[in-house]
């Protein structure tokens, strides 16, 4: 099945011939070789490319095993090149590759090679980018498929069926060849295990996991909830009776993120325009893996509708924070007292800002007027926006906030008009 990605190769075909090495990262299994192996491959044919000009080399394959080794990689890449026109280096899988880094700075050197590389996330992260490239990595980075995409390879399943396995089994691309349930939860939960959390045990070293394991559940059972390392730890002293330092939980999230298999949103002080530190919020990159963590035990659409809205924002290339807006009411009694209200996320892309309130549904003019507190007392002219999976066409309310239902604005890509 050859689903198209037009946003991410868009990103490549931007980035063609910026004399800089082109990195492809994201979680495992999310798509990344197929974006470069196929779709890219197909595009630079299309526009004229001969196919002995694309040199492709998938190191996971055990056949080109023998250029783990860099004198045999090179030698293979200088094979191939007789002439000087562009020559495209596609790297899969870049970690296997011993003293990767000096070879790929050696390809960048001459001037008619085009390279891209992808790598598994556990061993190959955008903090290693920056910091062995110094400004010649460009990466790319890509998510599971978003809704619309995922949409795109079920075209003849009417939305509500759609929305319910997205949310259910999220959007890893493998999953669209399987037909049953079981299959799905079987892939799923073998995936966590035998994948994500054998990577990060070989690459931190980490010879007893089962704190790390139980944070992961909490992390997964608490979606939405504010959180920091303090606050872990004495949930794990209280109802684990583990001694786990706070130190070690920071240490454990941060392992999670560089998987790319959680990330973390910062709280963002709207009044003050300052970022707090802690708590802060931690979204799963794929429900679907969320849900196969908890056995598909713990379904709260709540929930699962703000994580899914925070990875379709960040899939759109925003950056998401959670906000806070502090007032101050006065009481019965005329005293004033202060009070934190949230907004569930500050959305920013260059210059352009919205507000986003995600509201699963809103039966009441009370369950409305909750959702709306903390937007009325936002005094600035970004848009506010209330996404809600209700029924109700997509409208502005009298106080010019947008009311966008679900199905507009996961299917309709200038949903938010910014």
């Amino acid at each position: 099945m050859n689903i198209q990605r037009p946003l991410y190769l868009q990103k490549l075909i931007n980035r063609k011939h910026n004399g800089m090495i082109k990195i492809i990262t994201g979680l495992r299994r999310s798509g990344k070789s197929h974006l470069l192996f196929q779709l890219y491959k197909d595009h630079l044919l299309q526009q004229g490319v001969l196919l002995n000009h694309i040199i492709a080399i998938d190191l996971e394959d055990y056949n080109q095993s023998t250029l783990h080794q860099p004198k045999n990689l090179l030698k293979h890449i200088d094979s191939q090149i007789n002439s000087q026109d562009w020559y495209y280096i596609f790297i899969d899988e870049v970690q296997h590759l011993k003293q990767f880094e000096d070879v790929l700075n050696t390809l960048l050197k001459r001037g008619n090679l085009d390279v891209y590389v992808t790598g598994s996330n556990a061993r190959f992260l955008s903090k290693d980018v920056v910091t062995t490239f110094r400004g010649r990595g460009d990466e790319i980075h890509i998510h599971p498929f978003s809704f619309q995409e995922f949409a795109s390879a079920k075209s003849n399943t009417p939305y509500q069926e759609l929305l319910r396995e997205y949310m259910i089994y999220g959007g890893l691309p493998q999953l669209c060849a399987f037909t049953t349930e079981e299959q799905k939860e079987s892939y799923l939960k073998a995936l966590f295990t035998e994948t994500y959390l054998k990577d990060i045990r070989e690459r931190y070293n980490i010879l007893d996991d089962g704190d790390m394991e139980e944070l992961i559940d909490i992390i997964a059972s608490s979606i939405g909830s504010m959180q920091n390392p303090l606050k872990l730890q004495n949930t794990f002293k209280s109802v684990k009776q583990s001694n786990i330092t706070s130190d070690t939980i920071k240490r454990y999230l941060d392992h999670l993120q560089d998987a790319f298999l959680i990330e973390k949103s910062l709280r963002f002080d709207i009044k003050g325009k300052r970022y707090i530190s802690t708590p802060q919020k931690y979204y799963f990159e794929d429900l679907g893996l969320r849900n196969a963590r908890l056995n598909f035990r713990q379904f709260e659409p709540t929930h699962l509708l703000e994580n899914m809205l925070y990875n379709e924002l960040r899939t759109r290339g925003f950056s998401v924070d959670v906000g806070q807006v502090i007032t101050h009411q006065k009481d019965e009694k005329g005293v004033s007292q202060r009070q934190t209200l949230e907004v569930d996320f500050v959305c920013n892309r260059g210059n352009k800002r919205c507000y986003i309130q995600s509201a699963y549904s809103m039966p009441s003019y009370d369950k409305i007027q909750q959702e709306l507190k903390s937007l009325m007392h936002i005094h600035d002219n970004f848009i506010k926006v209330i996404v809600t999976a209700d029924l109700t066409p997509t409208h502005y309310m009298d106080n010019g906030v947008l009311v966008i239902n679900l199905q507009d604005f996961l299917t309709k890509e200038d949903s938010l008009p910014l």
